[in-house]
């Protein structure tokens, strides 16, 4: 077919993929983190997002380490655009407990089963987390464009 490698490369990261917020109100979130790495396994980057637990749409998410630093990022992320919920559902990880502890939450991965089987969706689609395929990717743009193309596709019902 005489496709470059180089233009196989580039078909990720030109891809435009904006997702949109379908409710500005939700009755409760689920909030879950995720981790892959770039290059070695030294070099882990998370991924912490929050999903509606009625309709399984990922509402929003950050990339950065796995601290408060970052879950304060997705907490500004919420706010910045104009998300309101009644509840968040996560797991006992020390930084939701301390970035989301005065908002009415839900403790326990008991309570967080949606987004941790949205994880699984995530861990068999998205082959390019895992070290062991040829699709793998080393630049960490792409891991975003993949799990950017990923959540559009999950939020207007195509995965």
């Amino acid at each position: 077919m005489r496709i470059s490698v180089a233009k196989v490369l580039k078909a990720p990261a030109s891809t435009v993929c904006r997702t949109t917020l379908i409710f500005s109100y939700y009755d409760c979130l689920e909030a879950d983190e995720s981790w892959t790495y770039i290059r070695k396994k030294k070099n882990k980057v998370w991924l912490i997002y929050t999903c509606h637990r009625g309709s399984g749409e990922v509402v929003a998410y950050v990339w950065g380490k796995r601290d408060v630093k970052t879950a304060r990022k997705l907490r500004r992320w919420i706010r910045r655009l104009g998300i309101s919920y009644g509840r968040i559902a996560r797991d006992n990880w020390d930084s939701f407990l301390s970035v989301f502890g005065e908002d009415r939450r839900e403790a326990g991965t008991r309570r967080a089963v949606g987004i941790e089987g949205d994880d699984c969706r995530m861990r068999h689609r998205i082959r390019r987390v895992f070290r062991r395929i040829c699709c793998f990717s080393k630049k960490l743009r792409n891991h975003w464009k993949a799990f950017e193309t990923a959540f559009f596709y999950i939020n207007y019902g195509f995965v």
